[in-house]
């Protein structure tokens, strides 16, 4: 037996250390080759002809030196814009995402692209690498085509397989460990779409699984300018790579016609679905086609984004985002509003809320809830602070799995998450890519635009509220020292409807010294 039991242990270490070995060949065969060189491509000037020029051009002109902003919280209305701009664009189309799914919408938005380029639009696709190595095929055809390029942010050697990957993260797992979470839709330089919704049914409100609950800020006027230098900024940056470089045996005309029959397959399927019947039907989607957006003018905004290569400055000097927004949170005279899906504040940012909440400043977090958590490790992180939180003052509240569904959402819906990034401050308002977690400050690129408004700070405060409304989320309180959740009609005396599985991830993602990585 114990022979026995030897030669089995033994032969477990054999295959472990095969298993290591052959990582390391695979990710020996497969590294980056140096980026070719490229010359600098700015932004095209912004159009001067067109639909959206038609209706932009006149509103910047009655607000001199304002630029214009209006809140998207509709999955529909989003994409519709997203949609509608594409169709409408004449000179330039440049997006931005950290995710682009294959499913519905998101080969619907690919076609908006590739009918933009036949038109004669320049169409510039950056995408963070992490996502698009699955979709290698499909973003490769679309870079055949003369005026569309596509660019992968730090991207990896190997092309496809799991395999592959394993070996590229066990050797350059420092490099890979960070990634571009910036979400920007630039159309014709005059308008633009920043927030944090990648592209795919859930953040459109297209699935019949859960939806993210999401939001967009649209912006007109000189802020599209700065959310342009920042593309720019990242396009050509060395961060990224040219998709050619990396696959040039994918980037062919004969793969692009494939595609395009793949494409043109998704408006028949988005005729039989459910989703064509919600475009038609949503007011907000005919205010869009009929130029009825309301916008609100300012001049008193900031755009703010990390550095592409974020990774390679001093740990103290990576955030560019936290650096504009801690002025913001020490200098509240009244209220601060934070809505975070992942919410890992750290000592230091338990603190500066804390010390706010001391001050008299109405502090109110909304969160994701163990249950409607899709990254459970991070809530982990999250449940460290909660008490302190609570004990400050702080008013704390975490979203249902399920709420109740928005209007044009999809019948079938089986419940819904956080992913909206938000803050109010008084009479500004936040919206942008940054979870406040240490994976934000330190690790992916964010981005963000600070407004100063009362009427969008007060649309805000609205969402804020319907959001935390008893059908929408728990009250996370203290009752004697010992954490309680309520919807008002029933009392929990742990985290409500999560599963033991998360209960148990999220229990070892406190215990472990992990929190930098969440």
């Amino acid at each position: 037996m114990n022979v026995s039991y030897d030669l089995s242990g033994a032969a477990r270490c054999c295959r472990s250390l095969a298993l290591v070995v052959l990582l390391g060949v695979v990710a020996g065969c497969a590294r980056l080759p140096p980026r070719a060189e490229l010359p600098d491509e700015p932004a095209l000037p912004a159009a001067t002809e067109g639909v959206i020029a038609g209706r932009v051009v006149p509103l910047t002109t009655a607000n001199p030196g304002q630029s214009g902003f209006h809140l998207v919280s509709d999955g529909t209305q989003a994409y519709a814009l997203r949609a509608y701009s594409a169709q409408a664009a004449t000179r330039s189309l440049d997006i931005q995402t950290y995710i682009w799914h294959a499913d519905l919408t998101g080969r619907l938005l690919a076609r908006q692209a590739l009918q933009a380029a036949d038109r004669g639009v320049r169409v510039r696709i950056l995408v963070d690498d992490l996502d698009a190595r699955a979709k290698n095929a499909g973003l490769a055809a679309l870079d055949a085509h003369p005026r569309i390029e596509v660019r992968l942010y730090n991207p990896m050697a190997s092309r496809s397989g799991k395999l592959g990957m394993a070996g590229e993260f066990s050797t350059g797992f420092k490099r890979l460990n960070h990634r571009m979470h910036n979400k920007s839709w630039i159309a014709d330089g005059r308008m633009a779409l920043v927030g944090g919704r990648n592209l795919g049914n859930e953040y459109f409100n297209a699935s019949d699984g859960a939806n993210f609950i999401d939001l967009d800020m649209l912006m007109v006027g000189p802020v599209v300018d700065a959310a342009a230098s920042n593309f720019d900024r990242f396009w050509n940056s060395p961060s990224n790579y040219p998709i050619h470089q990396l696959s040039p045996e994918a980037v062919s005309d004969e793969k692009l016609e494939r595609l395009r029959t793949v494409l043109e397959a998704s408006v028949e399927e988005l005729a039989g679905s459910g989703y064509a019947t919600v475009l038609r039907e949503d007011p907000r989607v005919q205010d869009i086609i009929d130029g009825g957006t309301q916008l609100h003018w300012s001049g008193t905004w900031r755009f703010v984004s990390d550095d592409p290569l974020k990774a390679r400055l001093p740990l103290e000097k990576r955030s560019e985002v936290v650096a504009a927004l801690l002025p913001q949170i020490a200098g509240a005279r009244q209220r601060l509003l934070v809505i975070s899906p992942y919410f890992v504040p750290g000592e230091r940012g338990t603190a500066e809320l804390v010390g706010a909440a001391g001050r008299g400043i109405d502090v109110r977090i909304l969160t994701n809830s163990l249950a409607a958590n899709d990254v459970a490790a991070v809530h982990g992180g999250y449940s460290r602070y909660r008490r302190d939180l609570l004990e400050g003052g702080i008013g704390l509240w975490e979203l249902k799995p399920s709420g109740t569904p928005a209007k044009f959402s999809l019948a079938g819906s089986s419940g819904s998450s956080l992913h909206t990034k938000a803050m109010i401050v008084d009479e500004g308002v936040f919206v942008g890519s940054y979870n406040l977690d240490p994976r934000s400050t330190s690790l992916n690129t964010e981005q963000g635009v600070l407004v100063g408004h009362p009427a969008l700070a007060s649309e805000l405060a609205l969402l804020f509220a319907r959001q935390t409304a008893p059908d929408h989320a728990w009250s996370v309180t203290l009752d004697h020292g010992d954490l309680r959740w309520s919807d008002g009609e029933k009392t929990w005396t742990g985290d409500p409807e999560a599963t033991g599985s998360q209960k148990a991830l999220a229990w070892l993602m406190r215990i472990l010294p992990v929190e930098s990585q969440l």
